[in-house]
């Protein structure tokens, strides 16, 4: 079965205790796993503030993670985090061979710099 590359974002509620979070992630990457995903990196952003409240929040738990999994689990995943009451939003995004070029540029730290600002330069014309 051909497995695609995925990024999900998910928020977390962030009135969670600190072992409630690492739970959730756990449950999350074994939801993955068990439907046939591959977990390749898991990144926890932490409590983040909202720009505007959501579900009466003003913040939440944020948690980045890269993945291959087959097509079919990204709906059963989404399902589960639809479901769940403490996810407040999630987000996923396949892959595309342009984007996984990016990816594995930024993961050997190779990426080219496309603007090179100077900071002294850009302080001084405010």
């Amino acid at each position: 079965m051909k497995k695609d590359f995925y990024e999900m974002t998910y928020i977390l509620n962030p009135v969670l205790e600190e072992d409630q979070f690492s739970e959730m992630v756990g449950y999350v990457n074994k939801l993955i796993e068990n439907n046939g995903g591959e977990i390749v990196d898991t990144d926890e952003w932490g409590v983040k503030k909202f720009a505007y409240e959501v579900n009466g929040k003003g913040s939440g738990y944020y948690v980045n993670l890269y993945f291959h999994a087959p097509a079919n689990a990204i709906e059963v995943v989404e399902r589960n985090l639809r479901i769940h009451d403490n996810v407040m939003r999630y987000l996923t995004l396949k892959y595309d061979a342009k984007m996984l070029r990016h990816y594995d540029l930024k993961k050997k730290g190779e990426l080219p710099a496309i603007f090179d600002v100077d900071i002294a330069e850009t302080s001084d014309e405010d």
